[in-house]
């Protein structure tokens, strides 16, 4: 509208000074005419100039007027999508919103109704950590003692030997005392091995200076306590390799055990002396944490399975042997009465025939004379005899009787 109405105006403006032009050319040729007709002309000038712009004037106001009534009205439509568009966006997001209220809601209800059962397992909890904490004081209390901690380890070697199967097979004797020529000599455990020997472990591994590093802070002072652990632990390796255990059995392998009930007793010294393994196995000595003593159990146990289900194997075919040789002896009595009965059965038969041919006769005469009493019985001959057992069974039940 607005590019109609510019041209309308530019081509009025154009068309008035055309006119103007022309008038103006023509008072200068016509110079001999009156001054009156100059004046109209000027005139008529100045109406067609008013006209115009009173035209024009007029135009633009009506173009103004429906320019700005048709942007009304496409502001109003522009609105009234834009808000149908806006609605339509927002109704996926309403429809979540109406949805997490309803879960944060079902939420809350819920969080109060378990809320009870919260606190009361956050007090068991605690009740729980505390008691943990107190026990847990306790036994570092009580390992302080050397003879608890012998106790404690002793117990722990017990629990290893259950867990392992071992103590179902009854292949393990604890505190066993051997003489040697040092005097007398009491291991912790005797593992008796399928062969007849026995495996030896300790577990009076010293844990004091462990023990103190646990409850100091200090970071100097927890690496000194944790030397003189591994200190410790290497007295005790010289101390059990001095002590020479593996020669009081015979067959015995030549190392002994050294039990230590702790992985994390093994682990920090081992952190701290990497070589203290390698050390005490030149030593014939064996470091053993429950899970190594544990596997090392588990074999032996393998191998007391194996040895009995030879044993039992070799029973198994004695036993069949000798089942063997009884059948075959039965077998050879029931041939030898087999026998019998067939020379009975052929006694009989000829011991009736002996009675038709030559008694059954003369007693017949009796009859004809009128001396017989009663009709004597008919007497036949046994005619089935007794089954025969295969040669194979014979042949074994008389070499087992001979």
């Amino acid at each position: 509208v607005n590019i109609v109405l510019v041209s309308v105006v530019v081509a009025l403006a154009a068309v008035t000074g055309y006119l103007a032009s022309q008038l103006r050319r023509r008072a200068l040729d016509s110079s001999g005419l009156n001054t009156e007709v100059r004046v109209d002309t000027e005139g008529l000038v100045t109406a067609v100039k008013e006209a115009v712009d009173a035209r024009v004037g007029k135009a633009a106001q009506e173009a103004l007027k429906t320019n700005t009534e048709l942007a009304s009205r496409l502001i109003d439509e522009r609105s009234r999508t834009l808000e149908e568009q806006t609605r339509n966006l927002l109704q996926p997001v309403t429809e979540q919103m109406g949805q997490l209220k309803a879960s944060v809601g079902d939420l809350k209800s819920t969080y109060e109704k378990n809320k009870g059962s919260v606190d009361s397992l956050n007090e068991s909890l605690t009740q729980q950590i505390n008691e943990l904490t107190s026990h847990t004081g306790a036994l570092a209390g009580a390992l302080k003692s050397p003879s608890a901690r012998g106790a404690w380890g002793e117990n722990q070697l017990r629990n290893i030997i259950d867990l392992s199967g071992m103590a179902s097979y009854c292949d393990f004797s604890e505190q066993t005392t051997e003489t040697s020529d040092e005097g007398a000599l009491r291991p912790d455990l005797t593992v008796r091995l399928p062969n007849g020997a026995f495996l030896v472990v300790d577990s009076k591994v010293p844990l004091a200076a462990y023990l103190r590093m646990q409850e100091i802070d200090d970071t100097a002072a927890r690496e000194a306590e944790l030397k003189g652990h591994v200190k410790a632990m290497q007295n005790h390796v010289k101390a059990l390799a001095d002590k020479r255990y593996w020669a009081l059995f015979d067959d015995a392998p030549d190392f002994v055990v050294m039990f230590v009930p702790g992985e994390s007793f093994l682990a920090d010294a081992l952190r701290a002396e990497p070589a203290l393994v390698d050390e005490a196995m030149r030593q014939r000595v064996v470091i053993a944490s429950p899970m190594s003593l544990m596997a090392l159990l588990l074999t032996v146990a393998r191998g007391w399975q194996t040895t009995l289900v030879a044993e039992n194997a070799k029973k198994v075919e004695e036993h069949g042997r000798e089942l063997h040789r009884r059948v075959g002896t039965t077998l050879a009595a029931m041939a030898k009465t087999g026998r019998g009965l067939e020379t009975a059965t052929k006694a009989y038969n000829e011991m009736v025939g002996s009675v038709e041919s030559r008694m059954l006769p003369t007693l017949r005469r009796f009859s004809e004379l009128g001396v017989s009493g009663e009709e004597l019985p008919e007497v036949k001959p046994v005619e089935s005899s007794a089954r025969d057992l295969t040669p194979r069974e014979l042949d074994s039940g008389s070499e087992s009787t001979e």
